[in-house]
């Protein structure tokens, strides 16, 4: 059986740090890029029955899923977070196994944005980018976009495995505490760098 993810690279990060502006950049950079998150919230909606048994009817409007109040219930409840993540992530996985196939056989480099690649450890991808910024100008970047206190926004930060932990498993690191302009210089170096290594790699093959 053929395995997936054998051209993909996990790209992922921790909240504010920029992930998002790096995977458009690698998709105006020629790269496909299966966004988990984009998927996961499809899937929510499809799910949105098993949601409102779960969880409540309130949560649900005309078949979709008020994902702010369901975040703010879950948040701090274990127990209520696992059942949504037995429900959901299996289905998510799946979702994107397929698509991760269907790009492995063209056999050119790919992105999986996983927001939480490492806190979940699902994913048998062998190789990571983090997105980084220093926990100061995170901190600010998260209170500034979501309008929070310090302590709101802290509590966010905290409540996933530190920047540094992440970059410390990273096989190629993206610093994003620069201006719009730096960050697209350092996609670009990335670019270089996947291709190089993707021509070596067809050369032994």
């Amino acid at each position: 059986m053929v395995k997936a993810f054998a051209y993909a690279i996990a790209l992922t990060g921790s909240i504010a740090t920029g992930k998002s502006s790096v995977a458009r950049h690698f998709r105006l950079l020629g790269f496909e890029v299966i966004d988990a998150d984009t998927l996961g919230h499809e899937i929510l909606n499809q799910q949105h029955q098993c949601i409102a048994t779960l969880f409540g009817q309130a949560l649900v409007t005309e078949g979709k899923v008020d994902r702010k109040a369901l975040g703010a219930i879950i948040f701090d409840d274990k127990s209520k977070r696992e059942r949504l993540e037995a429900l959901l992530h299996p289905l998510i996985y799946q979702a994107i196994e397929e698509r991760a196939l269907a790009l492995d056989s063209k056999k050119q480099v790919y992105f999986v944005d996983i927001p939480l690649f490492f806190e979940g450890n699902r994913y048998p991808i062998g190789k990571v980018l983090v997105v980084y910024t220093p926990p100061s100008v995170q901190l600010q970047r998260l209170m500034q976009r979501d309008k929070s206190s310090q302590e709101e926004a802290q509590k966010r930060i905290d409540s996933q495995i530190a920047i540094e932990e992440k970059v410390k498993n990273a096989e190629y690191v993206i610093d994003n505490s620069g201006t719009l302009r730096d960050l697209e210089k350092n996609c670009i170096e990335i670019k270089h760098t996947l291709l190089g290594a993707l021509s070596s790699k067809g050369e032994r093959e």
